[in-house]
């Protein structure tokens, strides 16, 4: 196994841009004006926001679908019966090696026992993303529900009876934006062509959905004004961290597709 030595930090911000009506879940609330079957997650401001644990999880499902690795045969069970992820003892694992790998006996999709003994750590931080107020502006206000939500009427059919019965959704309208920060560790060489697969899974991501109800045209979302910045082991050794003191290493290519056509720039930054 190869040791593992911290080499530096890869620090990603950006915005996250809902196209459409964005439905990240929290509790059911009825102390809200009014009350929603079904809420949204917010802070103690009452804002909503993306959870890192959400967006993290969703780029690593993509990401084992794009690598193949969705299949019942590469996952092992994380809540029985549930829930399951993809996790195997394969040192070059890009999935693995990304987002983690904890070693010791886990139950496979099939139910048979499977032994992990290369653990690693992730090399994945996902900050939760934060509303930009100024993204809601008063002319959107006066038209959404709440605050700084809408609610949307739904009808859930009964497929035998074709009953409807009527619920309410809380979204956080169309145009808001939320800023987001991921912290990638380089913990070894080969952690400089894997971070392509991040910007991969962010790719991916674009083309599906965050949140509930994708299938019905809720979660849409673009990545905006990324910025990539790289924090040398040394840099932390000297103190010369501060990124706003530091130039970006993606120059003009601030969408993710546009990262995965420029990557071999970036990678040649990270030194």
């Amino acid at each position: 196994m190869t040791e593992l030595k911290l080499l530096g930090k890869v620090i990603i911000r950006g915005k996250i841009k809902a196209l459409t009506g964005l439905h990240v879940g929290g509790t059911t609330t009825g102390l809200k004006v009014g009350g929603v079957d079904l809420g949204v997650i917010t802070d103690p401001e009452g804002k909503p926001y993306i959870p890192g644990s959400s967006l993290k999880g969703k780029l690593r499902s993509l990401l084992e679908k794009a690598e193949g690795l969705a299949t019942n045969e590469n996952r092992i069970w994380v809540k029985e019966g549930e829930v399951s992820i993809h996790m195997c003892d394969d040192e070059n694992c890009s999935v693995c090696n990304i987002f983690g790998r904890s070693n010791g006996k886990h139950k496979k999709f099939d139910y048979t026992q499977f032994e992990i003994k290369t653990t690693t750590p992730t090399r994945l931080i996902v900050r939760d993303a934060n509303l930009r107020e100024e993204s809601i502006p008063d002319e959107i206000k006066k038209n959404i529900d709440l605050e700084w939500t809408e609610v949307k009427w739904e009808n859930v059919i009964d497929r035998m009876t074709s009953a409807a019965t009527p619920r309410q959704i809380e979204r956080v309208p169309q145009g808001a934006e939320f800023e987001f920060e991921m912290i990638y560790s380089i913990l070894e060489e080969d952690d400089k062509d894997r971070l392509v697969k991040l910007f991969e899974a962010m790719n991916l991501l674009e083309n599906d959905y965050i949140g509930g109800h994708g299938s019905r045209g809720y979660g849409q979302i673009k990545f905006e004004d990324i910025k990539v910045y790289w924090n040398s082991k040394q840099d932390y050794e000297k103190g010369e961290t501060d990124t706003e003191k530091k130039e970006i290493i993606n120059s003009n290519f601030n969408q993710p597709h546009l990262i995965i056509k420029s990557f071999s720039e970036i990678k040649g930054k990270l030194k």
